[in-house]
């Protein structure tokens, strides 16, 4: 198969664009917490984590009971408020300043090595770029990290799958971009970090996925996941991006 240049270049979010090196529940609910102005039961942040975890077992949230992946998602502003509201607190911030304290503090983010100038390098060649994320947290939270972290970007959209209804590797979430962005599948690439859903759920709907392996941690589940099933490119380092596309054909005029 010859491989084409890219009018566009997507991207997954977590681990590939932003490295978020752990996800602490109990420091989010710290943050949260201290802006409480009711709090009957006495919830401490350690147990408010614990309560999280146990009702995203129970609503088989990001893994089904059989272990597979589910390709709906929950959004998280709804799910925050049954977590709160169940447990009688109320704050002094609006629901989405609450949102955001949460994430920064239990998942603080940091750009990928390299991902800075390689996102300039595309704007510089006329190569357009978008992210499409599986993330429960809501799209305009997920903006304004990418807007505060990677301050020049310029992403056409940012696609949380929150605000969309289906995940990764859901084939429909990959042609809803490429509707957004009024492209065919063989004319853009994907970039992510899991095997399955971004390199996989990307092939699936006719993207020509590229493995990014950077920046993996230990905890996250795309460390130990089988590799890729599908045919794609792969590379470690973001540096290594131009050369593939180098060696990709240009594409056929519009």
């Amino acid at each position: 198969m010859v491989l084409k240049r890219p009018k566009m270049v997507l991207f997954d979010y977590g681990q590939t664009l932003i490295h978020e090196p752990y996800f602490n529940k109990a420091l989010g609910m710290e943050a949260v917490l201290a802006h409480a102005v009711s709090n009957p039961l006495g919830r401490t942040a350690r147990e408010l984590g614990g309560y999280i975890d146990a009702l995203e077992t129970e609503m088989e949230r990001f893994h089904t009971a059989d272990g597979h992946s589910p390709l709906l998602e929950t959004h998280n502003l709804p799910f925050q408020r049954y977590v709160f509201a169940s447990q009688g607190l109320a704050f002094s911030l609006p629901e989405e300043v609450l949102e955001t304290l949460y994430w920064d503090a239990a998942a603080p983010g940091q750009p990928t090595d390299g991902i800075l100038p390689l996102l300039d390098l595309l704007a510089a060649e006329g190569i357009r770029t978008g992210v499409i994320s599986n993330l429960s947290f809501s799209g305009a939270a997920l903006r304004a990290r990418l807007d505060r972290l990677l301050p020049n970007h310029r992403f056409e959209f940012i696609l949380a799958t929150s605000e969309y209804v289906f995940r990764k590797p859901s084939p429909r979430i990959f042609r809803l971009a490429l509707t957004m962005a009024g492209l065919e599948p063989q004319e853009a690439w994907y970039c992510g970090d899991h095997p399955r859903y971004d390199v996989e759920g990307a092939a699936a709907a006719g993207l020509q996925p590229v493995w990014y392996t950077g920046a993996h941690a230990p905890h996250w589940s795309s460390f130990s996941a089988p590799p890729p099933a599908v045919p794609h490119l792969a590379l470690a380092h973001w540096q290594d991006l131009p050369a593939l596309l180098a060696g990709a054909e240009a594409p056929c005029p519009a």
